[in-house]
């Protein structure tokens, strides 16, 4: 396994490999201070498994560095972890695209539960005050749970739209739409759109969709 860790703090780093360590026994551990560092080592290391990245880095202020990571490796699983526990930066990191949202006061088991999340192909995030809004999807997602990002994907999803009229219509990339739609499916347990969309229909997801 191959983990891409970058964060501008060189103690954080240490402290957080000796807890990536822990995810696997041959996890290769790559280094980056800054958001141009961690560009040219993604862009150098086509086989990462998983990138895990600090919010508020020199290069690219907050959610921006997040949006343009998305934007540039659409398929790389993308994890923040913050110092910011903000309900606000949370939302905007999970709506650009990222698997999941860290917040450095968590534990180790909580750190290491998130990550396995991710690399299982869920999405995670920590407890937000309206988290409640989407509690519909718990008993289809095995825990996991769509942002309202992805909702809003999955809605025009429904109503037929492909990837590039999506992003349009939301202001977005299309690589970050690939993002979302990739994490929809996995939190469905389906293949494709048709299986989506049959599944929000069986499930009466609609009136649900019009009150979010």
């Amino acid at each position: 396994m191959k983990v891409l860790l970058a964060d501008d703090h060189p103690l954080m780093r240490e402290a957080v490999r000796q807890v990536l360590e822990q995810l696997d026994v041959q996890v290769d551990i790559l280094d980056a201070q800054d958001y141009p560092s961690l560009f040219r080592q993604t862009a150098q290391h086509a086989d990462i498994d998983l990138a895990l990245v600090d919010l508020n880095m020199p290069g690219l202020p907050g959610v921006h560095g997040i949006i343009e990571f998305r934007t540039r490796f659409p398929d790389i699983p993308l994890v923040v972890l913050s110092a910011s526990e903000s309900p606000l930066d949370i939302r905007s990191v999970l709506d650009a695209g990222a698997l999941g949202y860290i917040p450095k006061a968590s534990t180790t088991a909580v750190m290491l539960s998130a990550l396995q999340q991710v690399l299982a192909g869920e999405v995670y995030s920590p407890h937000l005050p309206d988290e409640a809004d989407n509690s519909f999807l718990s008993s289809a997602t095995s825990g996991s749970r769509l942002t309202t990002r992805q909702i809003e994907v999955l809605r025009l999803m429904q109503q037929g739209y492909p990837n590039k009229t999506i992003a349009r219509k939301l202001g977005l990339t299309e690589g970050t739409v690939k993002v979302h739609v990739a994490a929809i499916f996995r939190a469905l347990g389906v293949r494709n759109r048709t299986e989506a969309v049959l599944v929000v229909q069986q499930r009466h997801f609609e009136a649900t969709f019009s009150n979010a």
